[in-house]
C-alpha cells in the first residue's frame, strides 16, 4: 500500500472514530430501524408443529376428504393409495420391514410422530406448490394417510382436539443418541505409534484356512507357480 493510500486510510479511521462509526458497544437506544413484526406475520412464519400437539392450528378433517385432496394434490408423485410412483416415495405400506436388508420406511411403519406428517404437509407440499393447504385441508389429508396405513377407520376424523391421541407404531423405535457417552470415549485416547501391542504377536490362522483365499483342483491358493525343483525332477 502506498503513503498517499496509508495516509487516507488513517485519516478515514480517525474520522470514523470521532463520529462513533467504529463497532463498539451496543448502542443504548435502537436505532429506529424497521419496526415490530404484526401478529399474523408471526403467526405466518411461525408454523412448526412439535410432538406434542404444540403449535397445531385450529381445525379438523376426515378421511374422505383427504382421499380427494391427496388425488387432487399429491397422487400424481405418491399414487392414489399413497404407495409410491416411480421414484418418489412411499408414504403407506413397509409394516415390519425396517429389519430387512431393504427396509420400507413409510409414515406407518417407521415416522415416529403424527406431528411430522402434519408439519411437512402442512410446511413443504404439495411440491413446487408448498403452503396453499389450509388447516383444514392438512387435517384431512393426515386422516387419510393414517387410514392408508390402517391406523384408523374410513369414517376417522382427525381434530386439533384428539392429535395426540394417535400413537404411531413406531413410536418406541427410536432413541436418543448416546454416542457421545459410549463410542466418542473410544476414540478420545491419545494415539498409538510403537509399541502398542504387549509380547510378541502370533499368527493363529492363515487365509487359505479359513476359505477366504480360493484354491485351484490341487487344494493350492489359486494363482500360485508350481514348484520348480518338482517340475524338473518329473521332467
Amino acid at each position: 500500500m502506498s503513503k498517499s493510500r496509508n495516509s487516507a486510510f488513517a485519516a478515514l479511521l480517525a474520522t470514523g472514530l470521532s463520529a462513533g462509526l467504529v463497532a463498539g458497544p451496543a448502542l443504548a437506544e435502537p436505532l429506529g430501524i424497521g419496526r415490530e413484526a404484526l401478529p399474523e406475520e408471526i403467526a405466518a412464519w411461525d408454523v412448526a408443529v412439535l410432538p406434542d400437539g404444540q403449535g397445531l392450528r385450529e381445525g379438523s378433517g376426515d378421511v374422505e376428504t383427504g382421499d380427494e385432496l391427496f388425488y387432487e394434490h399429491c397422487a400424481s408423485c405418491h399414487g392414489d393409495f399413497a404407495e409410491g410412483l416411480d421414484s418418489w416415495p412411499s408414504l403407506a405400506g413397509g409394516a415390519g420391514s425396517l429389519n430387512d436388508p431393504r427396509p420400507v420406511k413409510t409414515i406407518g411403519s417407521y415416522w415416529p410422530y403424527l406431528s411430522t406428517v402434519y408439519d411437512y404437509v402442512h410446511r413443504s407440499m404439495p411440491f413446487g406448490n408448498a403452503q396453499i393447504l389450509t388447516a383444514d385441508e392438512t387435517y384431512a389429508i393426515t386422516a387419510f394417510l393414517l387410514y392408508s396405513n390402517g391406523m384408523v377407520e374410513d369414517d376417522f376424523v382427525l381434530t386439533h382436539e384428539n392429535f395426540a391421541d394417535i400413537t404411531m407404531p413406531n413410536a418406541d423405535g427410536f432413541y436418543v443418541d448416546d454416542r457421545p457417552e459410549t463410542e466418542y470415549v473410544l476414540f478420545s485416547a491419545e494415539p498409538c505409534f510403537s509399541d502398542c501391542i504387549e509380547g510378541t504377536p502370533e499368527i493363529t490362522k492363515r487365509a487359505a484356512e479359513l476359505k477366504v483365499t480360493p484354491t485351484d483342483e490341487d487344494g493350492l491358493p489359486a494363482g500360485t507357480l508350481p514348484d520348480i525343483a518338482a517340475t524338473a525332477d518329473a521332467g
